[in-house]
């Protein structure tokens, strides 16, 4: 699972990706809001932690342009300015927490974690391609009716897959994920993954190789 990080507090960015890092989360750091969206053009995230006192473009007008565009995501918003008129206005705009600082970094990952939960269970966890069927909340994977076991690293890149379906997931992006599990995973360690992940998921779906560019899930074609 991949979380944004919007802030330009080099410290405080640096604190943020420590703490979530030690609870098992990926995290892509930028500090302005142009750069969040450029990386949203790109790539989806579990969530974003934005500070409200970005250079440019501010955090509240973030979360503004990220809800017209129809992201869904589950909004954080940090800020030193903590009063109750504060407050409504992050989450009149589309925020869907609100952290004053300074913040113990045990809450900030308990908020995260509980806004992801409240976001998967809003929009169901519950994914069905083909054969397949998986439940990414309680990693879980059924092909037909038959359960089938996932390692964490295997589950790592079928998450990743999953959210990027019909899309090219690069290797780079693989390698962060399996290192929520453990550091220094190589590229050769990547398309291992992969290959014992196609042998497990059979012809249920299609991960395609893309050559220099990395991978791609496919529905599986009818026979």
């Amino acid at each position: 699972m991949r979380l944004l990080i919007v802030e330009d507090d080099d410290i405080v960015a640096d604190g943020i990706t420590r703490a979530l890092a030690a609870a098992n989360y990926a995290v892509l750091k930028v500090n302005s809001a142009e750069a969040a969206l450029a990386a949203l053009a790109g790539e989806e995230f579990a969530m974003a932690v934005i500070d409200v006192g970005l250079p440019g473009a501010d955090g509240l007008s973030l979360v503004r342009r990220l809800r017209s565009a129809g992201k869904s995501m589950p909004a954080l918003i940090l800020t030193a300015r903590c009063t109750l008129n504060d407050k409504v206005k992050a989450l009149d705009l589309g925020a869907d927490d609100f952290l004053g600082k300074p913040f113990e970094a045990a809450e900030l990952v308990a908020r995260c974690r509980a806004l992801m939960r409240r976001s998967s269970g809003a929009s169901g966890a519950l994914i069905k391609l083909n054969r397949m069927s998986v439940d990414l909340a309680g990693k879980r994977l059924r092909i037909d009716d038959t359960e089938v076991e996932l390692t964490a690293r295997e589950w790592s890149v079928l998450d990743c897959l999953l959210r990027r379906i019909g899309l090219i997931v690069t290797k780079e992006r693989l390698q962060q994920a399996m290192s929520n599990q453990e550091h220094d995973i190589t590229p050769n360690a990547v398309e291992v993954q992969v290959s014992r992940l196609r042998a497990k998921l059979g012809t249920a779906v299609v991960v395609r190789s893309l050559r220099g560019l990395g991978y791609r899930l496919e529905e599986a074609k009818p026979p």
